[in-house]
């Protein structure tokens, strides 16, 4: 028998083979793995990506950071100063005034001066520390000091601690105002050393007790914050460190979003890693807002304790600080002159944190609880005291800097302001005007005011008023009340008569007759004297005592018109003036600081000083900048300004001005011109 084929075996064992193939082919471990290696891939590329732009972004907020708080942080207002009370032997000087000086910068009347900025009285004998102060030639040192008022003059002046007596001394001046940003944001920056220590215990009991531990943002504050929050089921905390709140009104706007307080920890973190927690402090005081002064934001613990206490920061008791940090919290809401009640309770919780933290003991805290709120009804940084005199000295420094220089350099302005005399002059043109008023029946307020008091032989401006409301900062008359100045033109015209003397002496007889002047449209000018009549040859001297038009007018015209304008430009008048025959009776608009200028020739015996409100100017770093110095220009002869002077006190005596002169002592000799418009 033939042996069996084996083909039907091969078959088999090649469709076995061919099943292993395919298995081999279509493994499912392999396949699923090619399946999800993209979703991977993606996920690790987004991820990277992610870190990629936190990672610029954080480079970028870093860079913010940094060129921020390196650079010039805020833009500091020029700080503007009255001249300071120098006291010496013989200086005039009243117990009235010397206690309203020491008052005005903030020192305190108590029974034994121990420290600086305090004051005692016994009878006539004052005894005063004074403060540092950087003056524009140097440091005047704090001393304790023994005066004796004499009558109405300094008797004693003397070293309290030596017994040594002193040639002179210069008080601080008081700061009278600023010249603030646009923004009108103002502050007093303080360094980190000059917070005390009292203060510094109280933020961080208050507002971050572990500011020194954490790394800008606090985690555990933060979830606190929201557990109570959930459980009050509105917002009754917050969980933000001091660093956060910094960045939140250093860097950012007020804008409330999830963005901006991602912002705000990114940022809080980059700063913190980037500086030291003394800067930050440092920053934190200077910015904070603490309260509005009308259109004026205060910020920073420096100003505000002027502003409140009329006293620097370093000066302030435990108290009065627990009251500023209470502030933070809500500066309307906790304002302390509006709402007494609730800035009261604001400040003895922040004394309590301050125990519970362990700050102080209980004893100390109760001490300060049962003190009054101490604040003051108006801190004396502001220009609502002196808006007028502000107003000129910024347009004087206009003439010589750039706004922005007197608005973020923090330069330092020391005036010629004397505060005593425009304390005198704001309290006699209220009364004064509201007397008026009352005799002539006129509703109150209807009469205005200006004036401007003026250092005869320096030309200094001691004082000045824009209107009868001392504190508001509206029209300012004494600069822009531009107003045909009537009859007192009448002494320059007598001044050029009497520089010819030749021709004119006090004696000389003037025609007081009618005028009868006709212009080129045929108009004819037929002036008048006050009471209506001519009153023939009449002396010079009597023309001008009685202020007689008709006199004047043909004076003027034999001189020439040309001839007393240009006496006007010489004595500081800087307009354009017309050269018609009705200047010759004040047909001429100027104020009253216009005014000023060309009287104070004839107070000078001929010699003309540019009126100014500036003495010295001072960066903040106490550098001289500029000084003004007095400027003297001889521009009449001192013989004719002489008579003029001699004229004008029987003006006052004999003429239209004695029914002001009986007011003044008879000791007093007083020249003077009226006008009538």
């Amino acid at each position: 028998m033939p042996p069996a084929k084996k083909k039907p075996v091969r078959k088999k064992n090649a469709a076995v083979r061919k099943k292993v193939v395919r298995r081999k082919r279509k493994p499912a471990s392999k396949k699923s793995a090619r399946r999800g290696f993209p979703w991977l891939k993606w996920l690790l590329g987004l991820t990277l990506l992610a870190m990629l732009v936190v990672g610029g972004y954080s480079l970028y907020l870093s860079q913010v950071v940094r060129i921020k708080f390196e650079g010039k942080r805020w833009a500091i207002p020029a700080r503007v100063y009255a001249s300071p009370l120098e006291l010496y032997v013989g200086a005039n000087l009243t117990t009235e005034r010397l206690q309203a000086e020491l008052r005005a910068l903030g020192y305190r009347k108590v029974k034994k001066v121990g420290s600086v900025a305090q004051w005692s009285r016994s009878g006539s004998h004052f005894v005063f520390q004074t403060r540092d102060f950087l003056f524009w030639d140097g440091m005047e040192p704090s001393r304790r000091v023994s005066l004796r008022i004499g009558g109405s003059t300094v008797a004693a002046l003397k070293d309290a601690a030596s017994g040594k007596s002193l040639d002179v001394l210069r008080l601080e001046p008081p700061e009278i105002g600023s010249i603030y940003p646009s923004h009108k944001e103002d502050r007093v920056l303080v360094r980190r050393d000059e917070l005390p220590d009292h203060l510094v215990a109280a933020l961080l009991a208050a507002e971050d007790r572990d500011y020194f531990h954490h790394h800008g943002i606090n985690l555990y504050s933060i979830a606190r914050a929201l557990m109570a929050n959930v459980r009050a089921g509105r917002t009754v905390q917050g969980g933000s460190t001091l660093t956060q709140q910094l960045v939140k009104n250093f860097f950012l706007t007020p804008e409330r979003s999830l963005w901006r307080k991602a912002n705000e920890a990114l940022m809080a973190i980059i700063l913190d890693a980037r500086y030291g927690k003394d800067e930050i402090l440092e920053a934190y005081a200077n910015e904070v807002f603490l309260g509005q002064d009308g259109d004026r934001a205060i910020h920073g613990f420096g100003l505000a304790a002027y502003y409140y206490f009329n006293r620097p920061l370093n000066e302030l008791n435990l108290a009065e600080t627990a009251l500023l940090v209470g502030l933070l919290k809500g500066a309307s809401y906790y304002n302390p002159r509006k709402h007494p009640e609730r800035a009261l309770q604001r400040r003895n919780l922040v004394l309590q944190l301050m125990v519970d933290q362990g700050f102080i003991d209980q004893k100390t805290a109760d001490k300060a609880m049962k003190q009054p709120l101490g604040v003051g009804k108006k801190g004396r940084l502001s220009n609502a005291r002196h808006p007028a005199f502000i107003d000129l000295v910024r347009r004087q420094l206009q003439r010589d800097y750039q706004e922005e220089d007197l608005t973020s350099e923090g330069l330092r302005i020391f005036t010629t302001l004397d505060p005593w005399a425009q304390q005198l002059l704001d309290k006699q043109i209220s009364s004064g005007l509201s007397s008026l008023e009352k005799h002539r029946k006129l509703p109150a307020g209807t009469l205005q005011a200006a004036m401007v008091l003026v250092s005869p032989q320096g030309g200094e401006i001691r004082a000045l008023s824009g209107g009868r409301e001392a504190g508001y900062a509206g029209f300012n008359r004494a600069l822009d009340a531009v107003r045909p100045i009537g009859s007192l033109i009448k002494p320059v015209i007598y001044l050029l008569a009497l520089s010819h003397p030749d021709d004119y002496s006090l004696v000389t007889l003037l025609e007081d007759e009618p005028v009868h002047l006709k212009d080129a449209r045929g108009r004819v000018w037929s002036p008048k004297n006050y009471d209506k009549k001519a009153h023939g040859l009449v002396p010079l001297h009597r023309a001008l005592a009685k202020s007689y038009n008709l006199a004047t007018v043909h004076l003027g015209l034999a001189l020439g018109v040309r001839n007393v304008v240009s006496l006007l430009h010489s004595l500081g008048v800087q307009r354009e003036l017309s050269p018609l025959p009705s200047l010759l009776l004040g047909a001429v608009s100027l104020s009253p600081l216009e005014v000023a200028q060309f009287y104070q020739v004839f107070a000078a015996a001929g010699f003309r000083s540019p009126l100014r409100a500036i003495r010295e100017i001072v960066d903040a770093q106490g550098q001289p900048l500029q000084r003004y110095p007095l400027e003297v220009a001889q521009v009449a002869e001192p013989g004719p300004v002489y008579l003029l002077d001699r004229n004008l006190v029987e003006v006052m005596r004999a003429g239209t001005g004695r029914g002001i002169r009986r007011y003044l002592p008879e000791s007093l000799e007083v020249a003077g011109k009226t006008g009538t418009t």
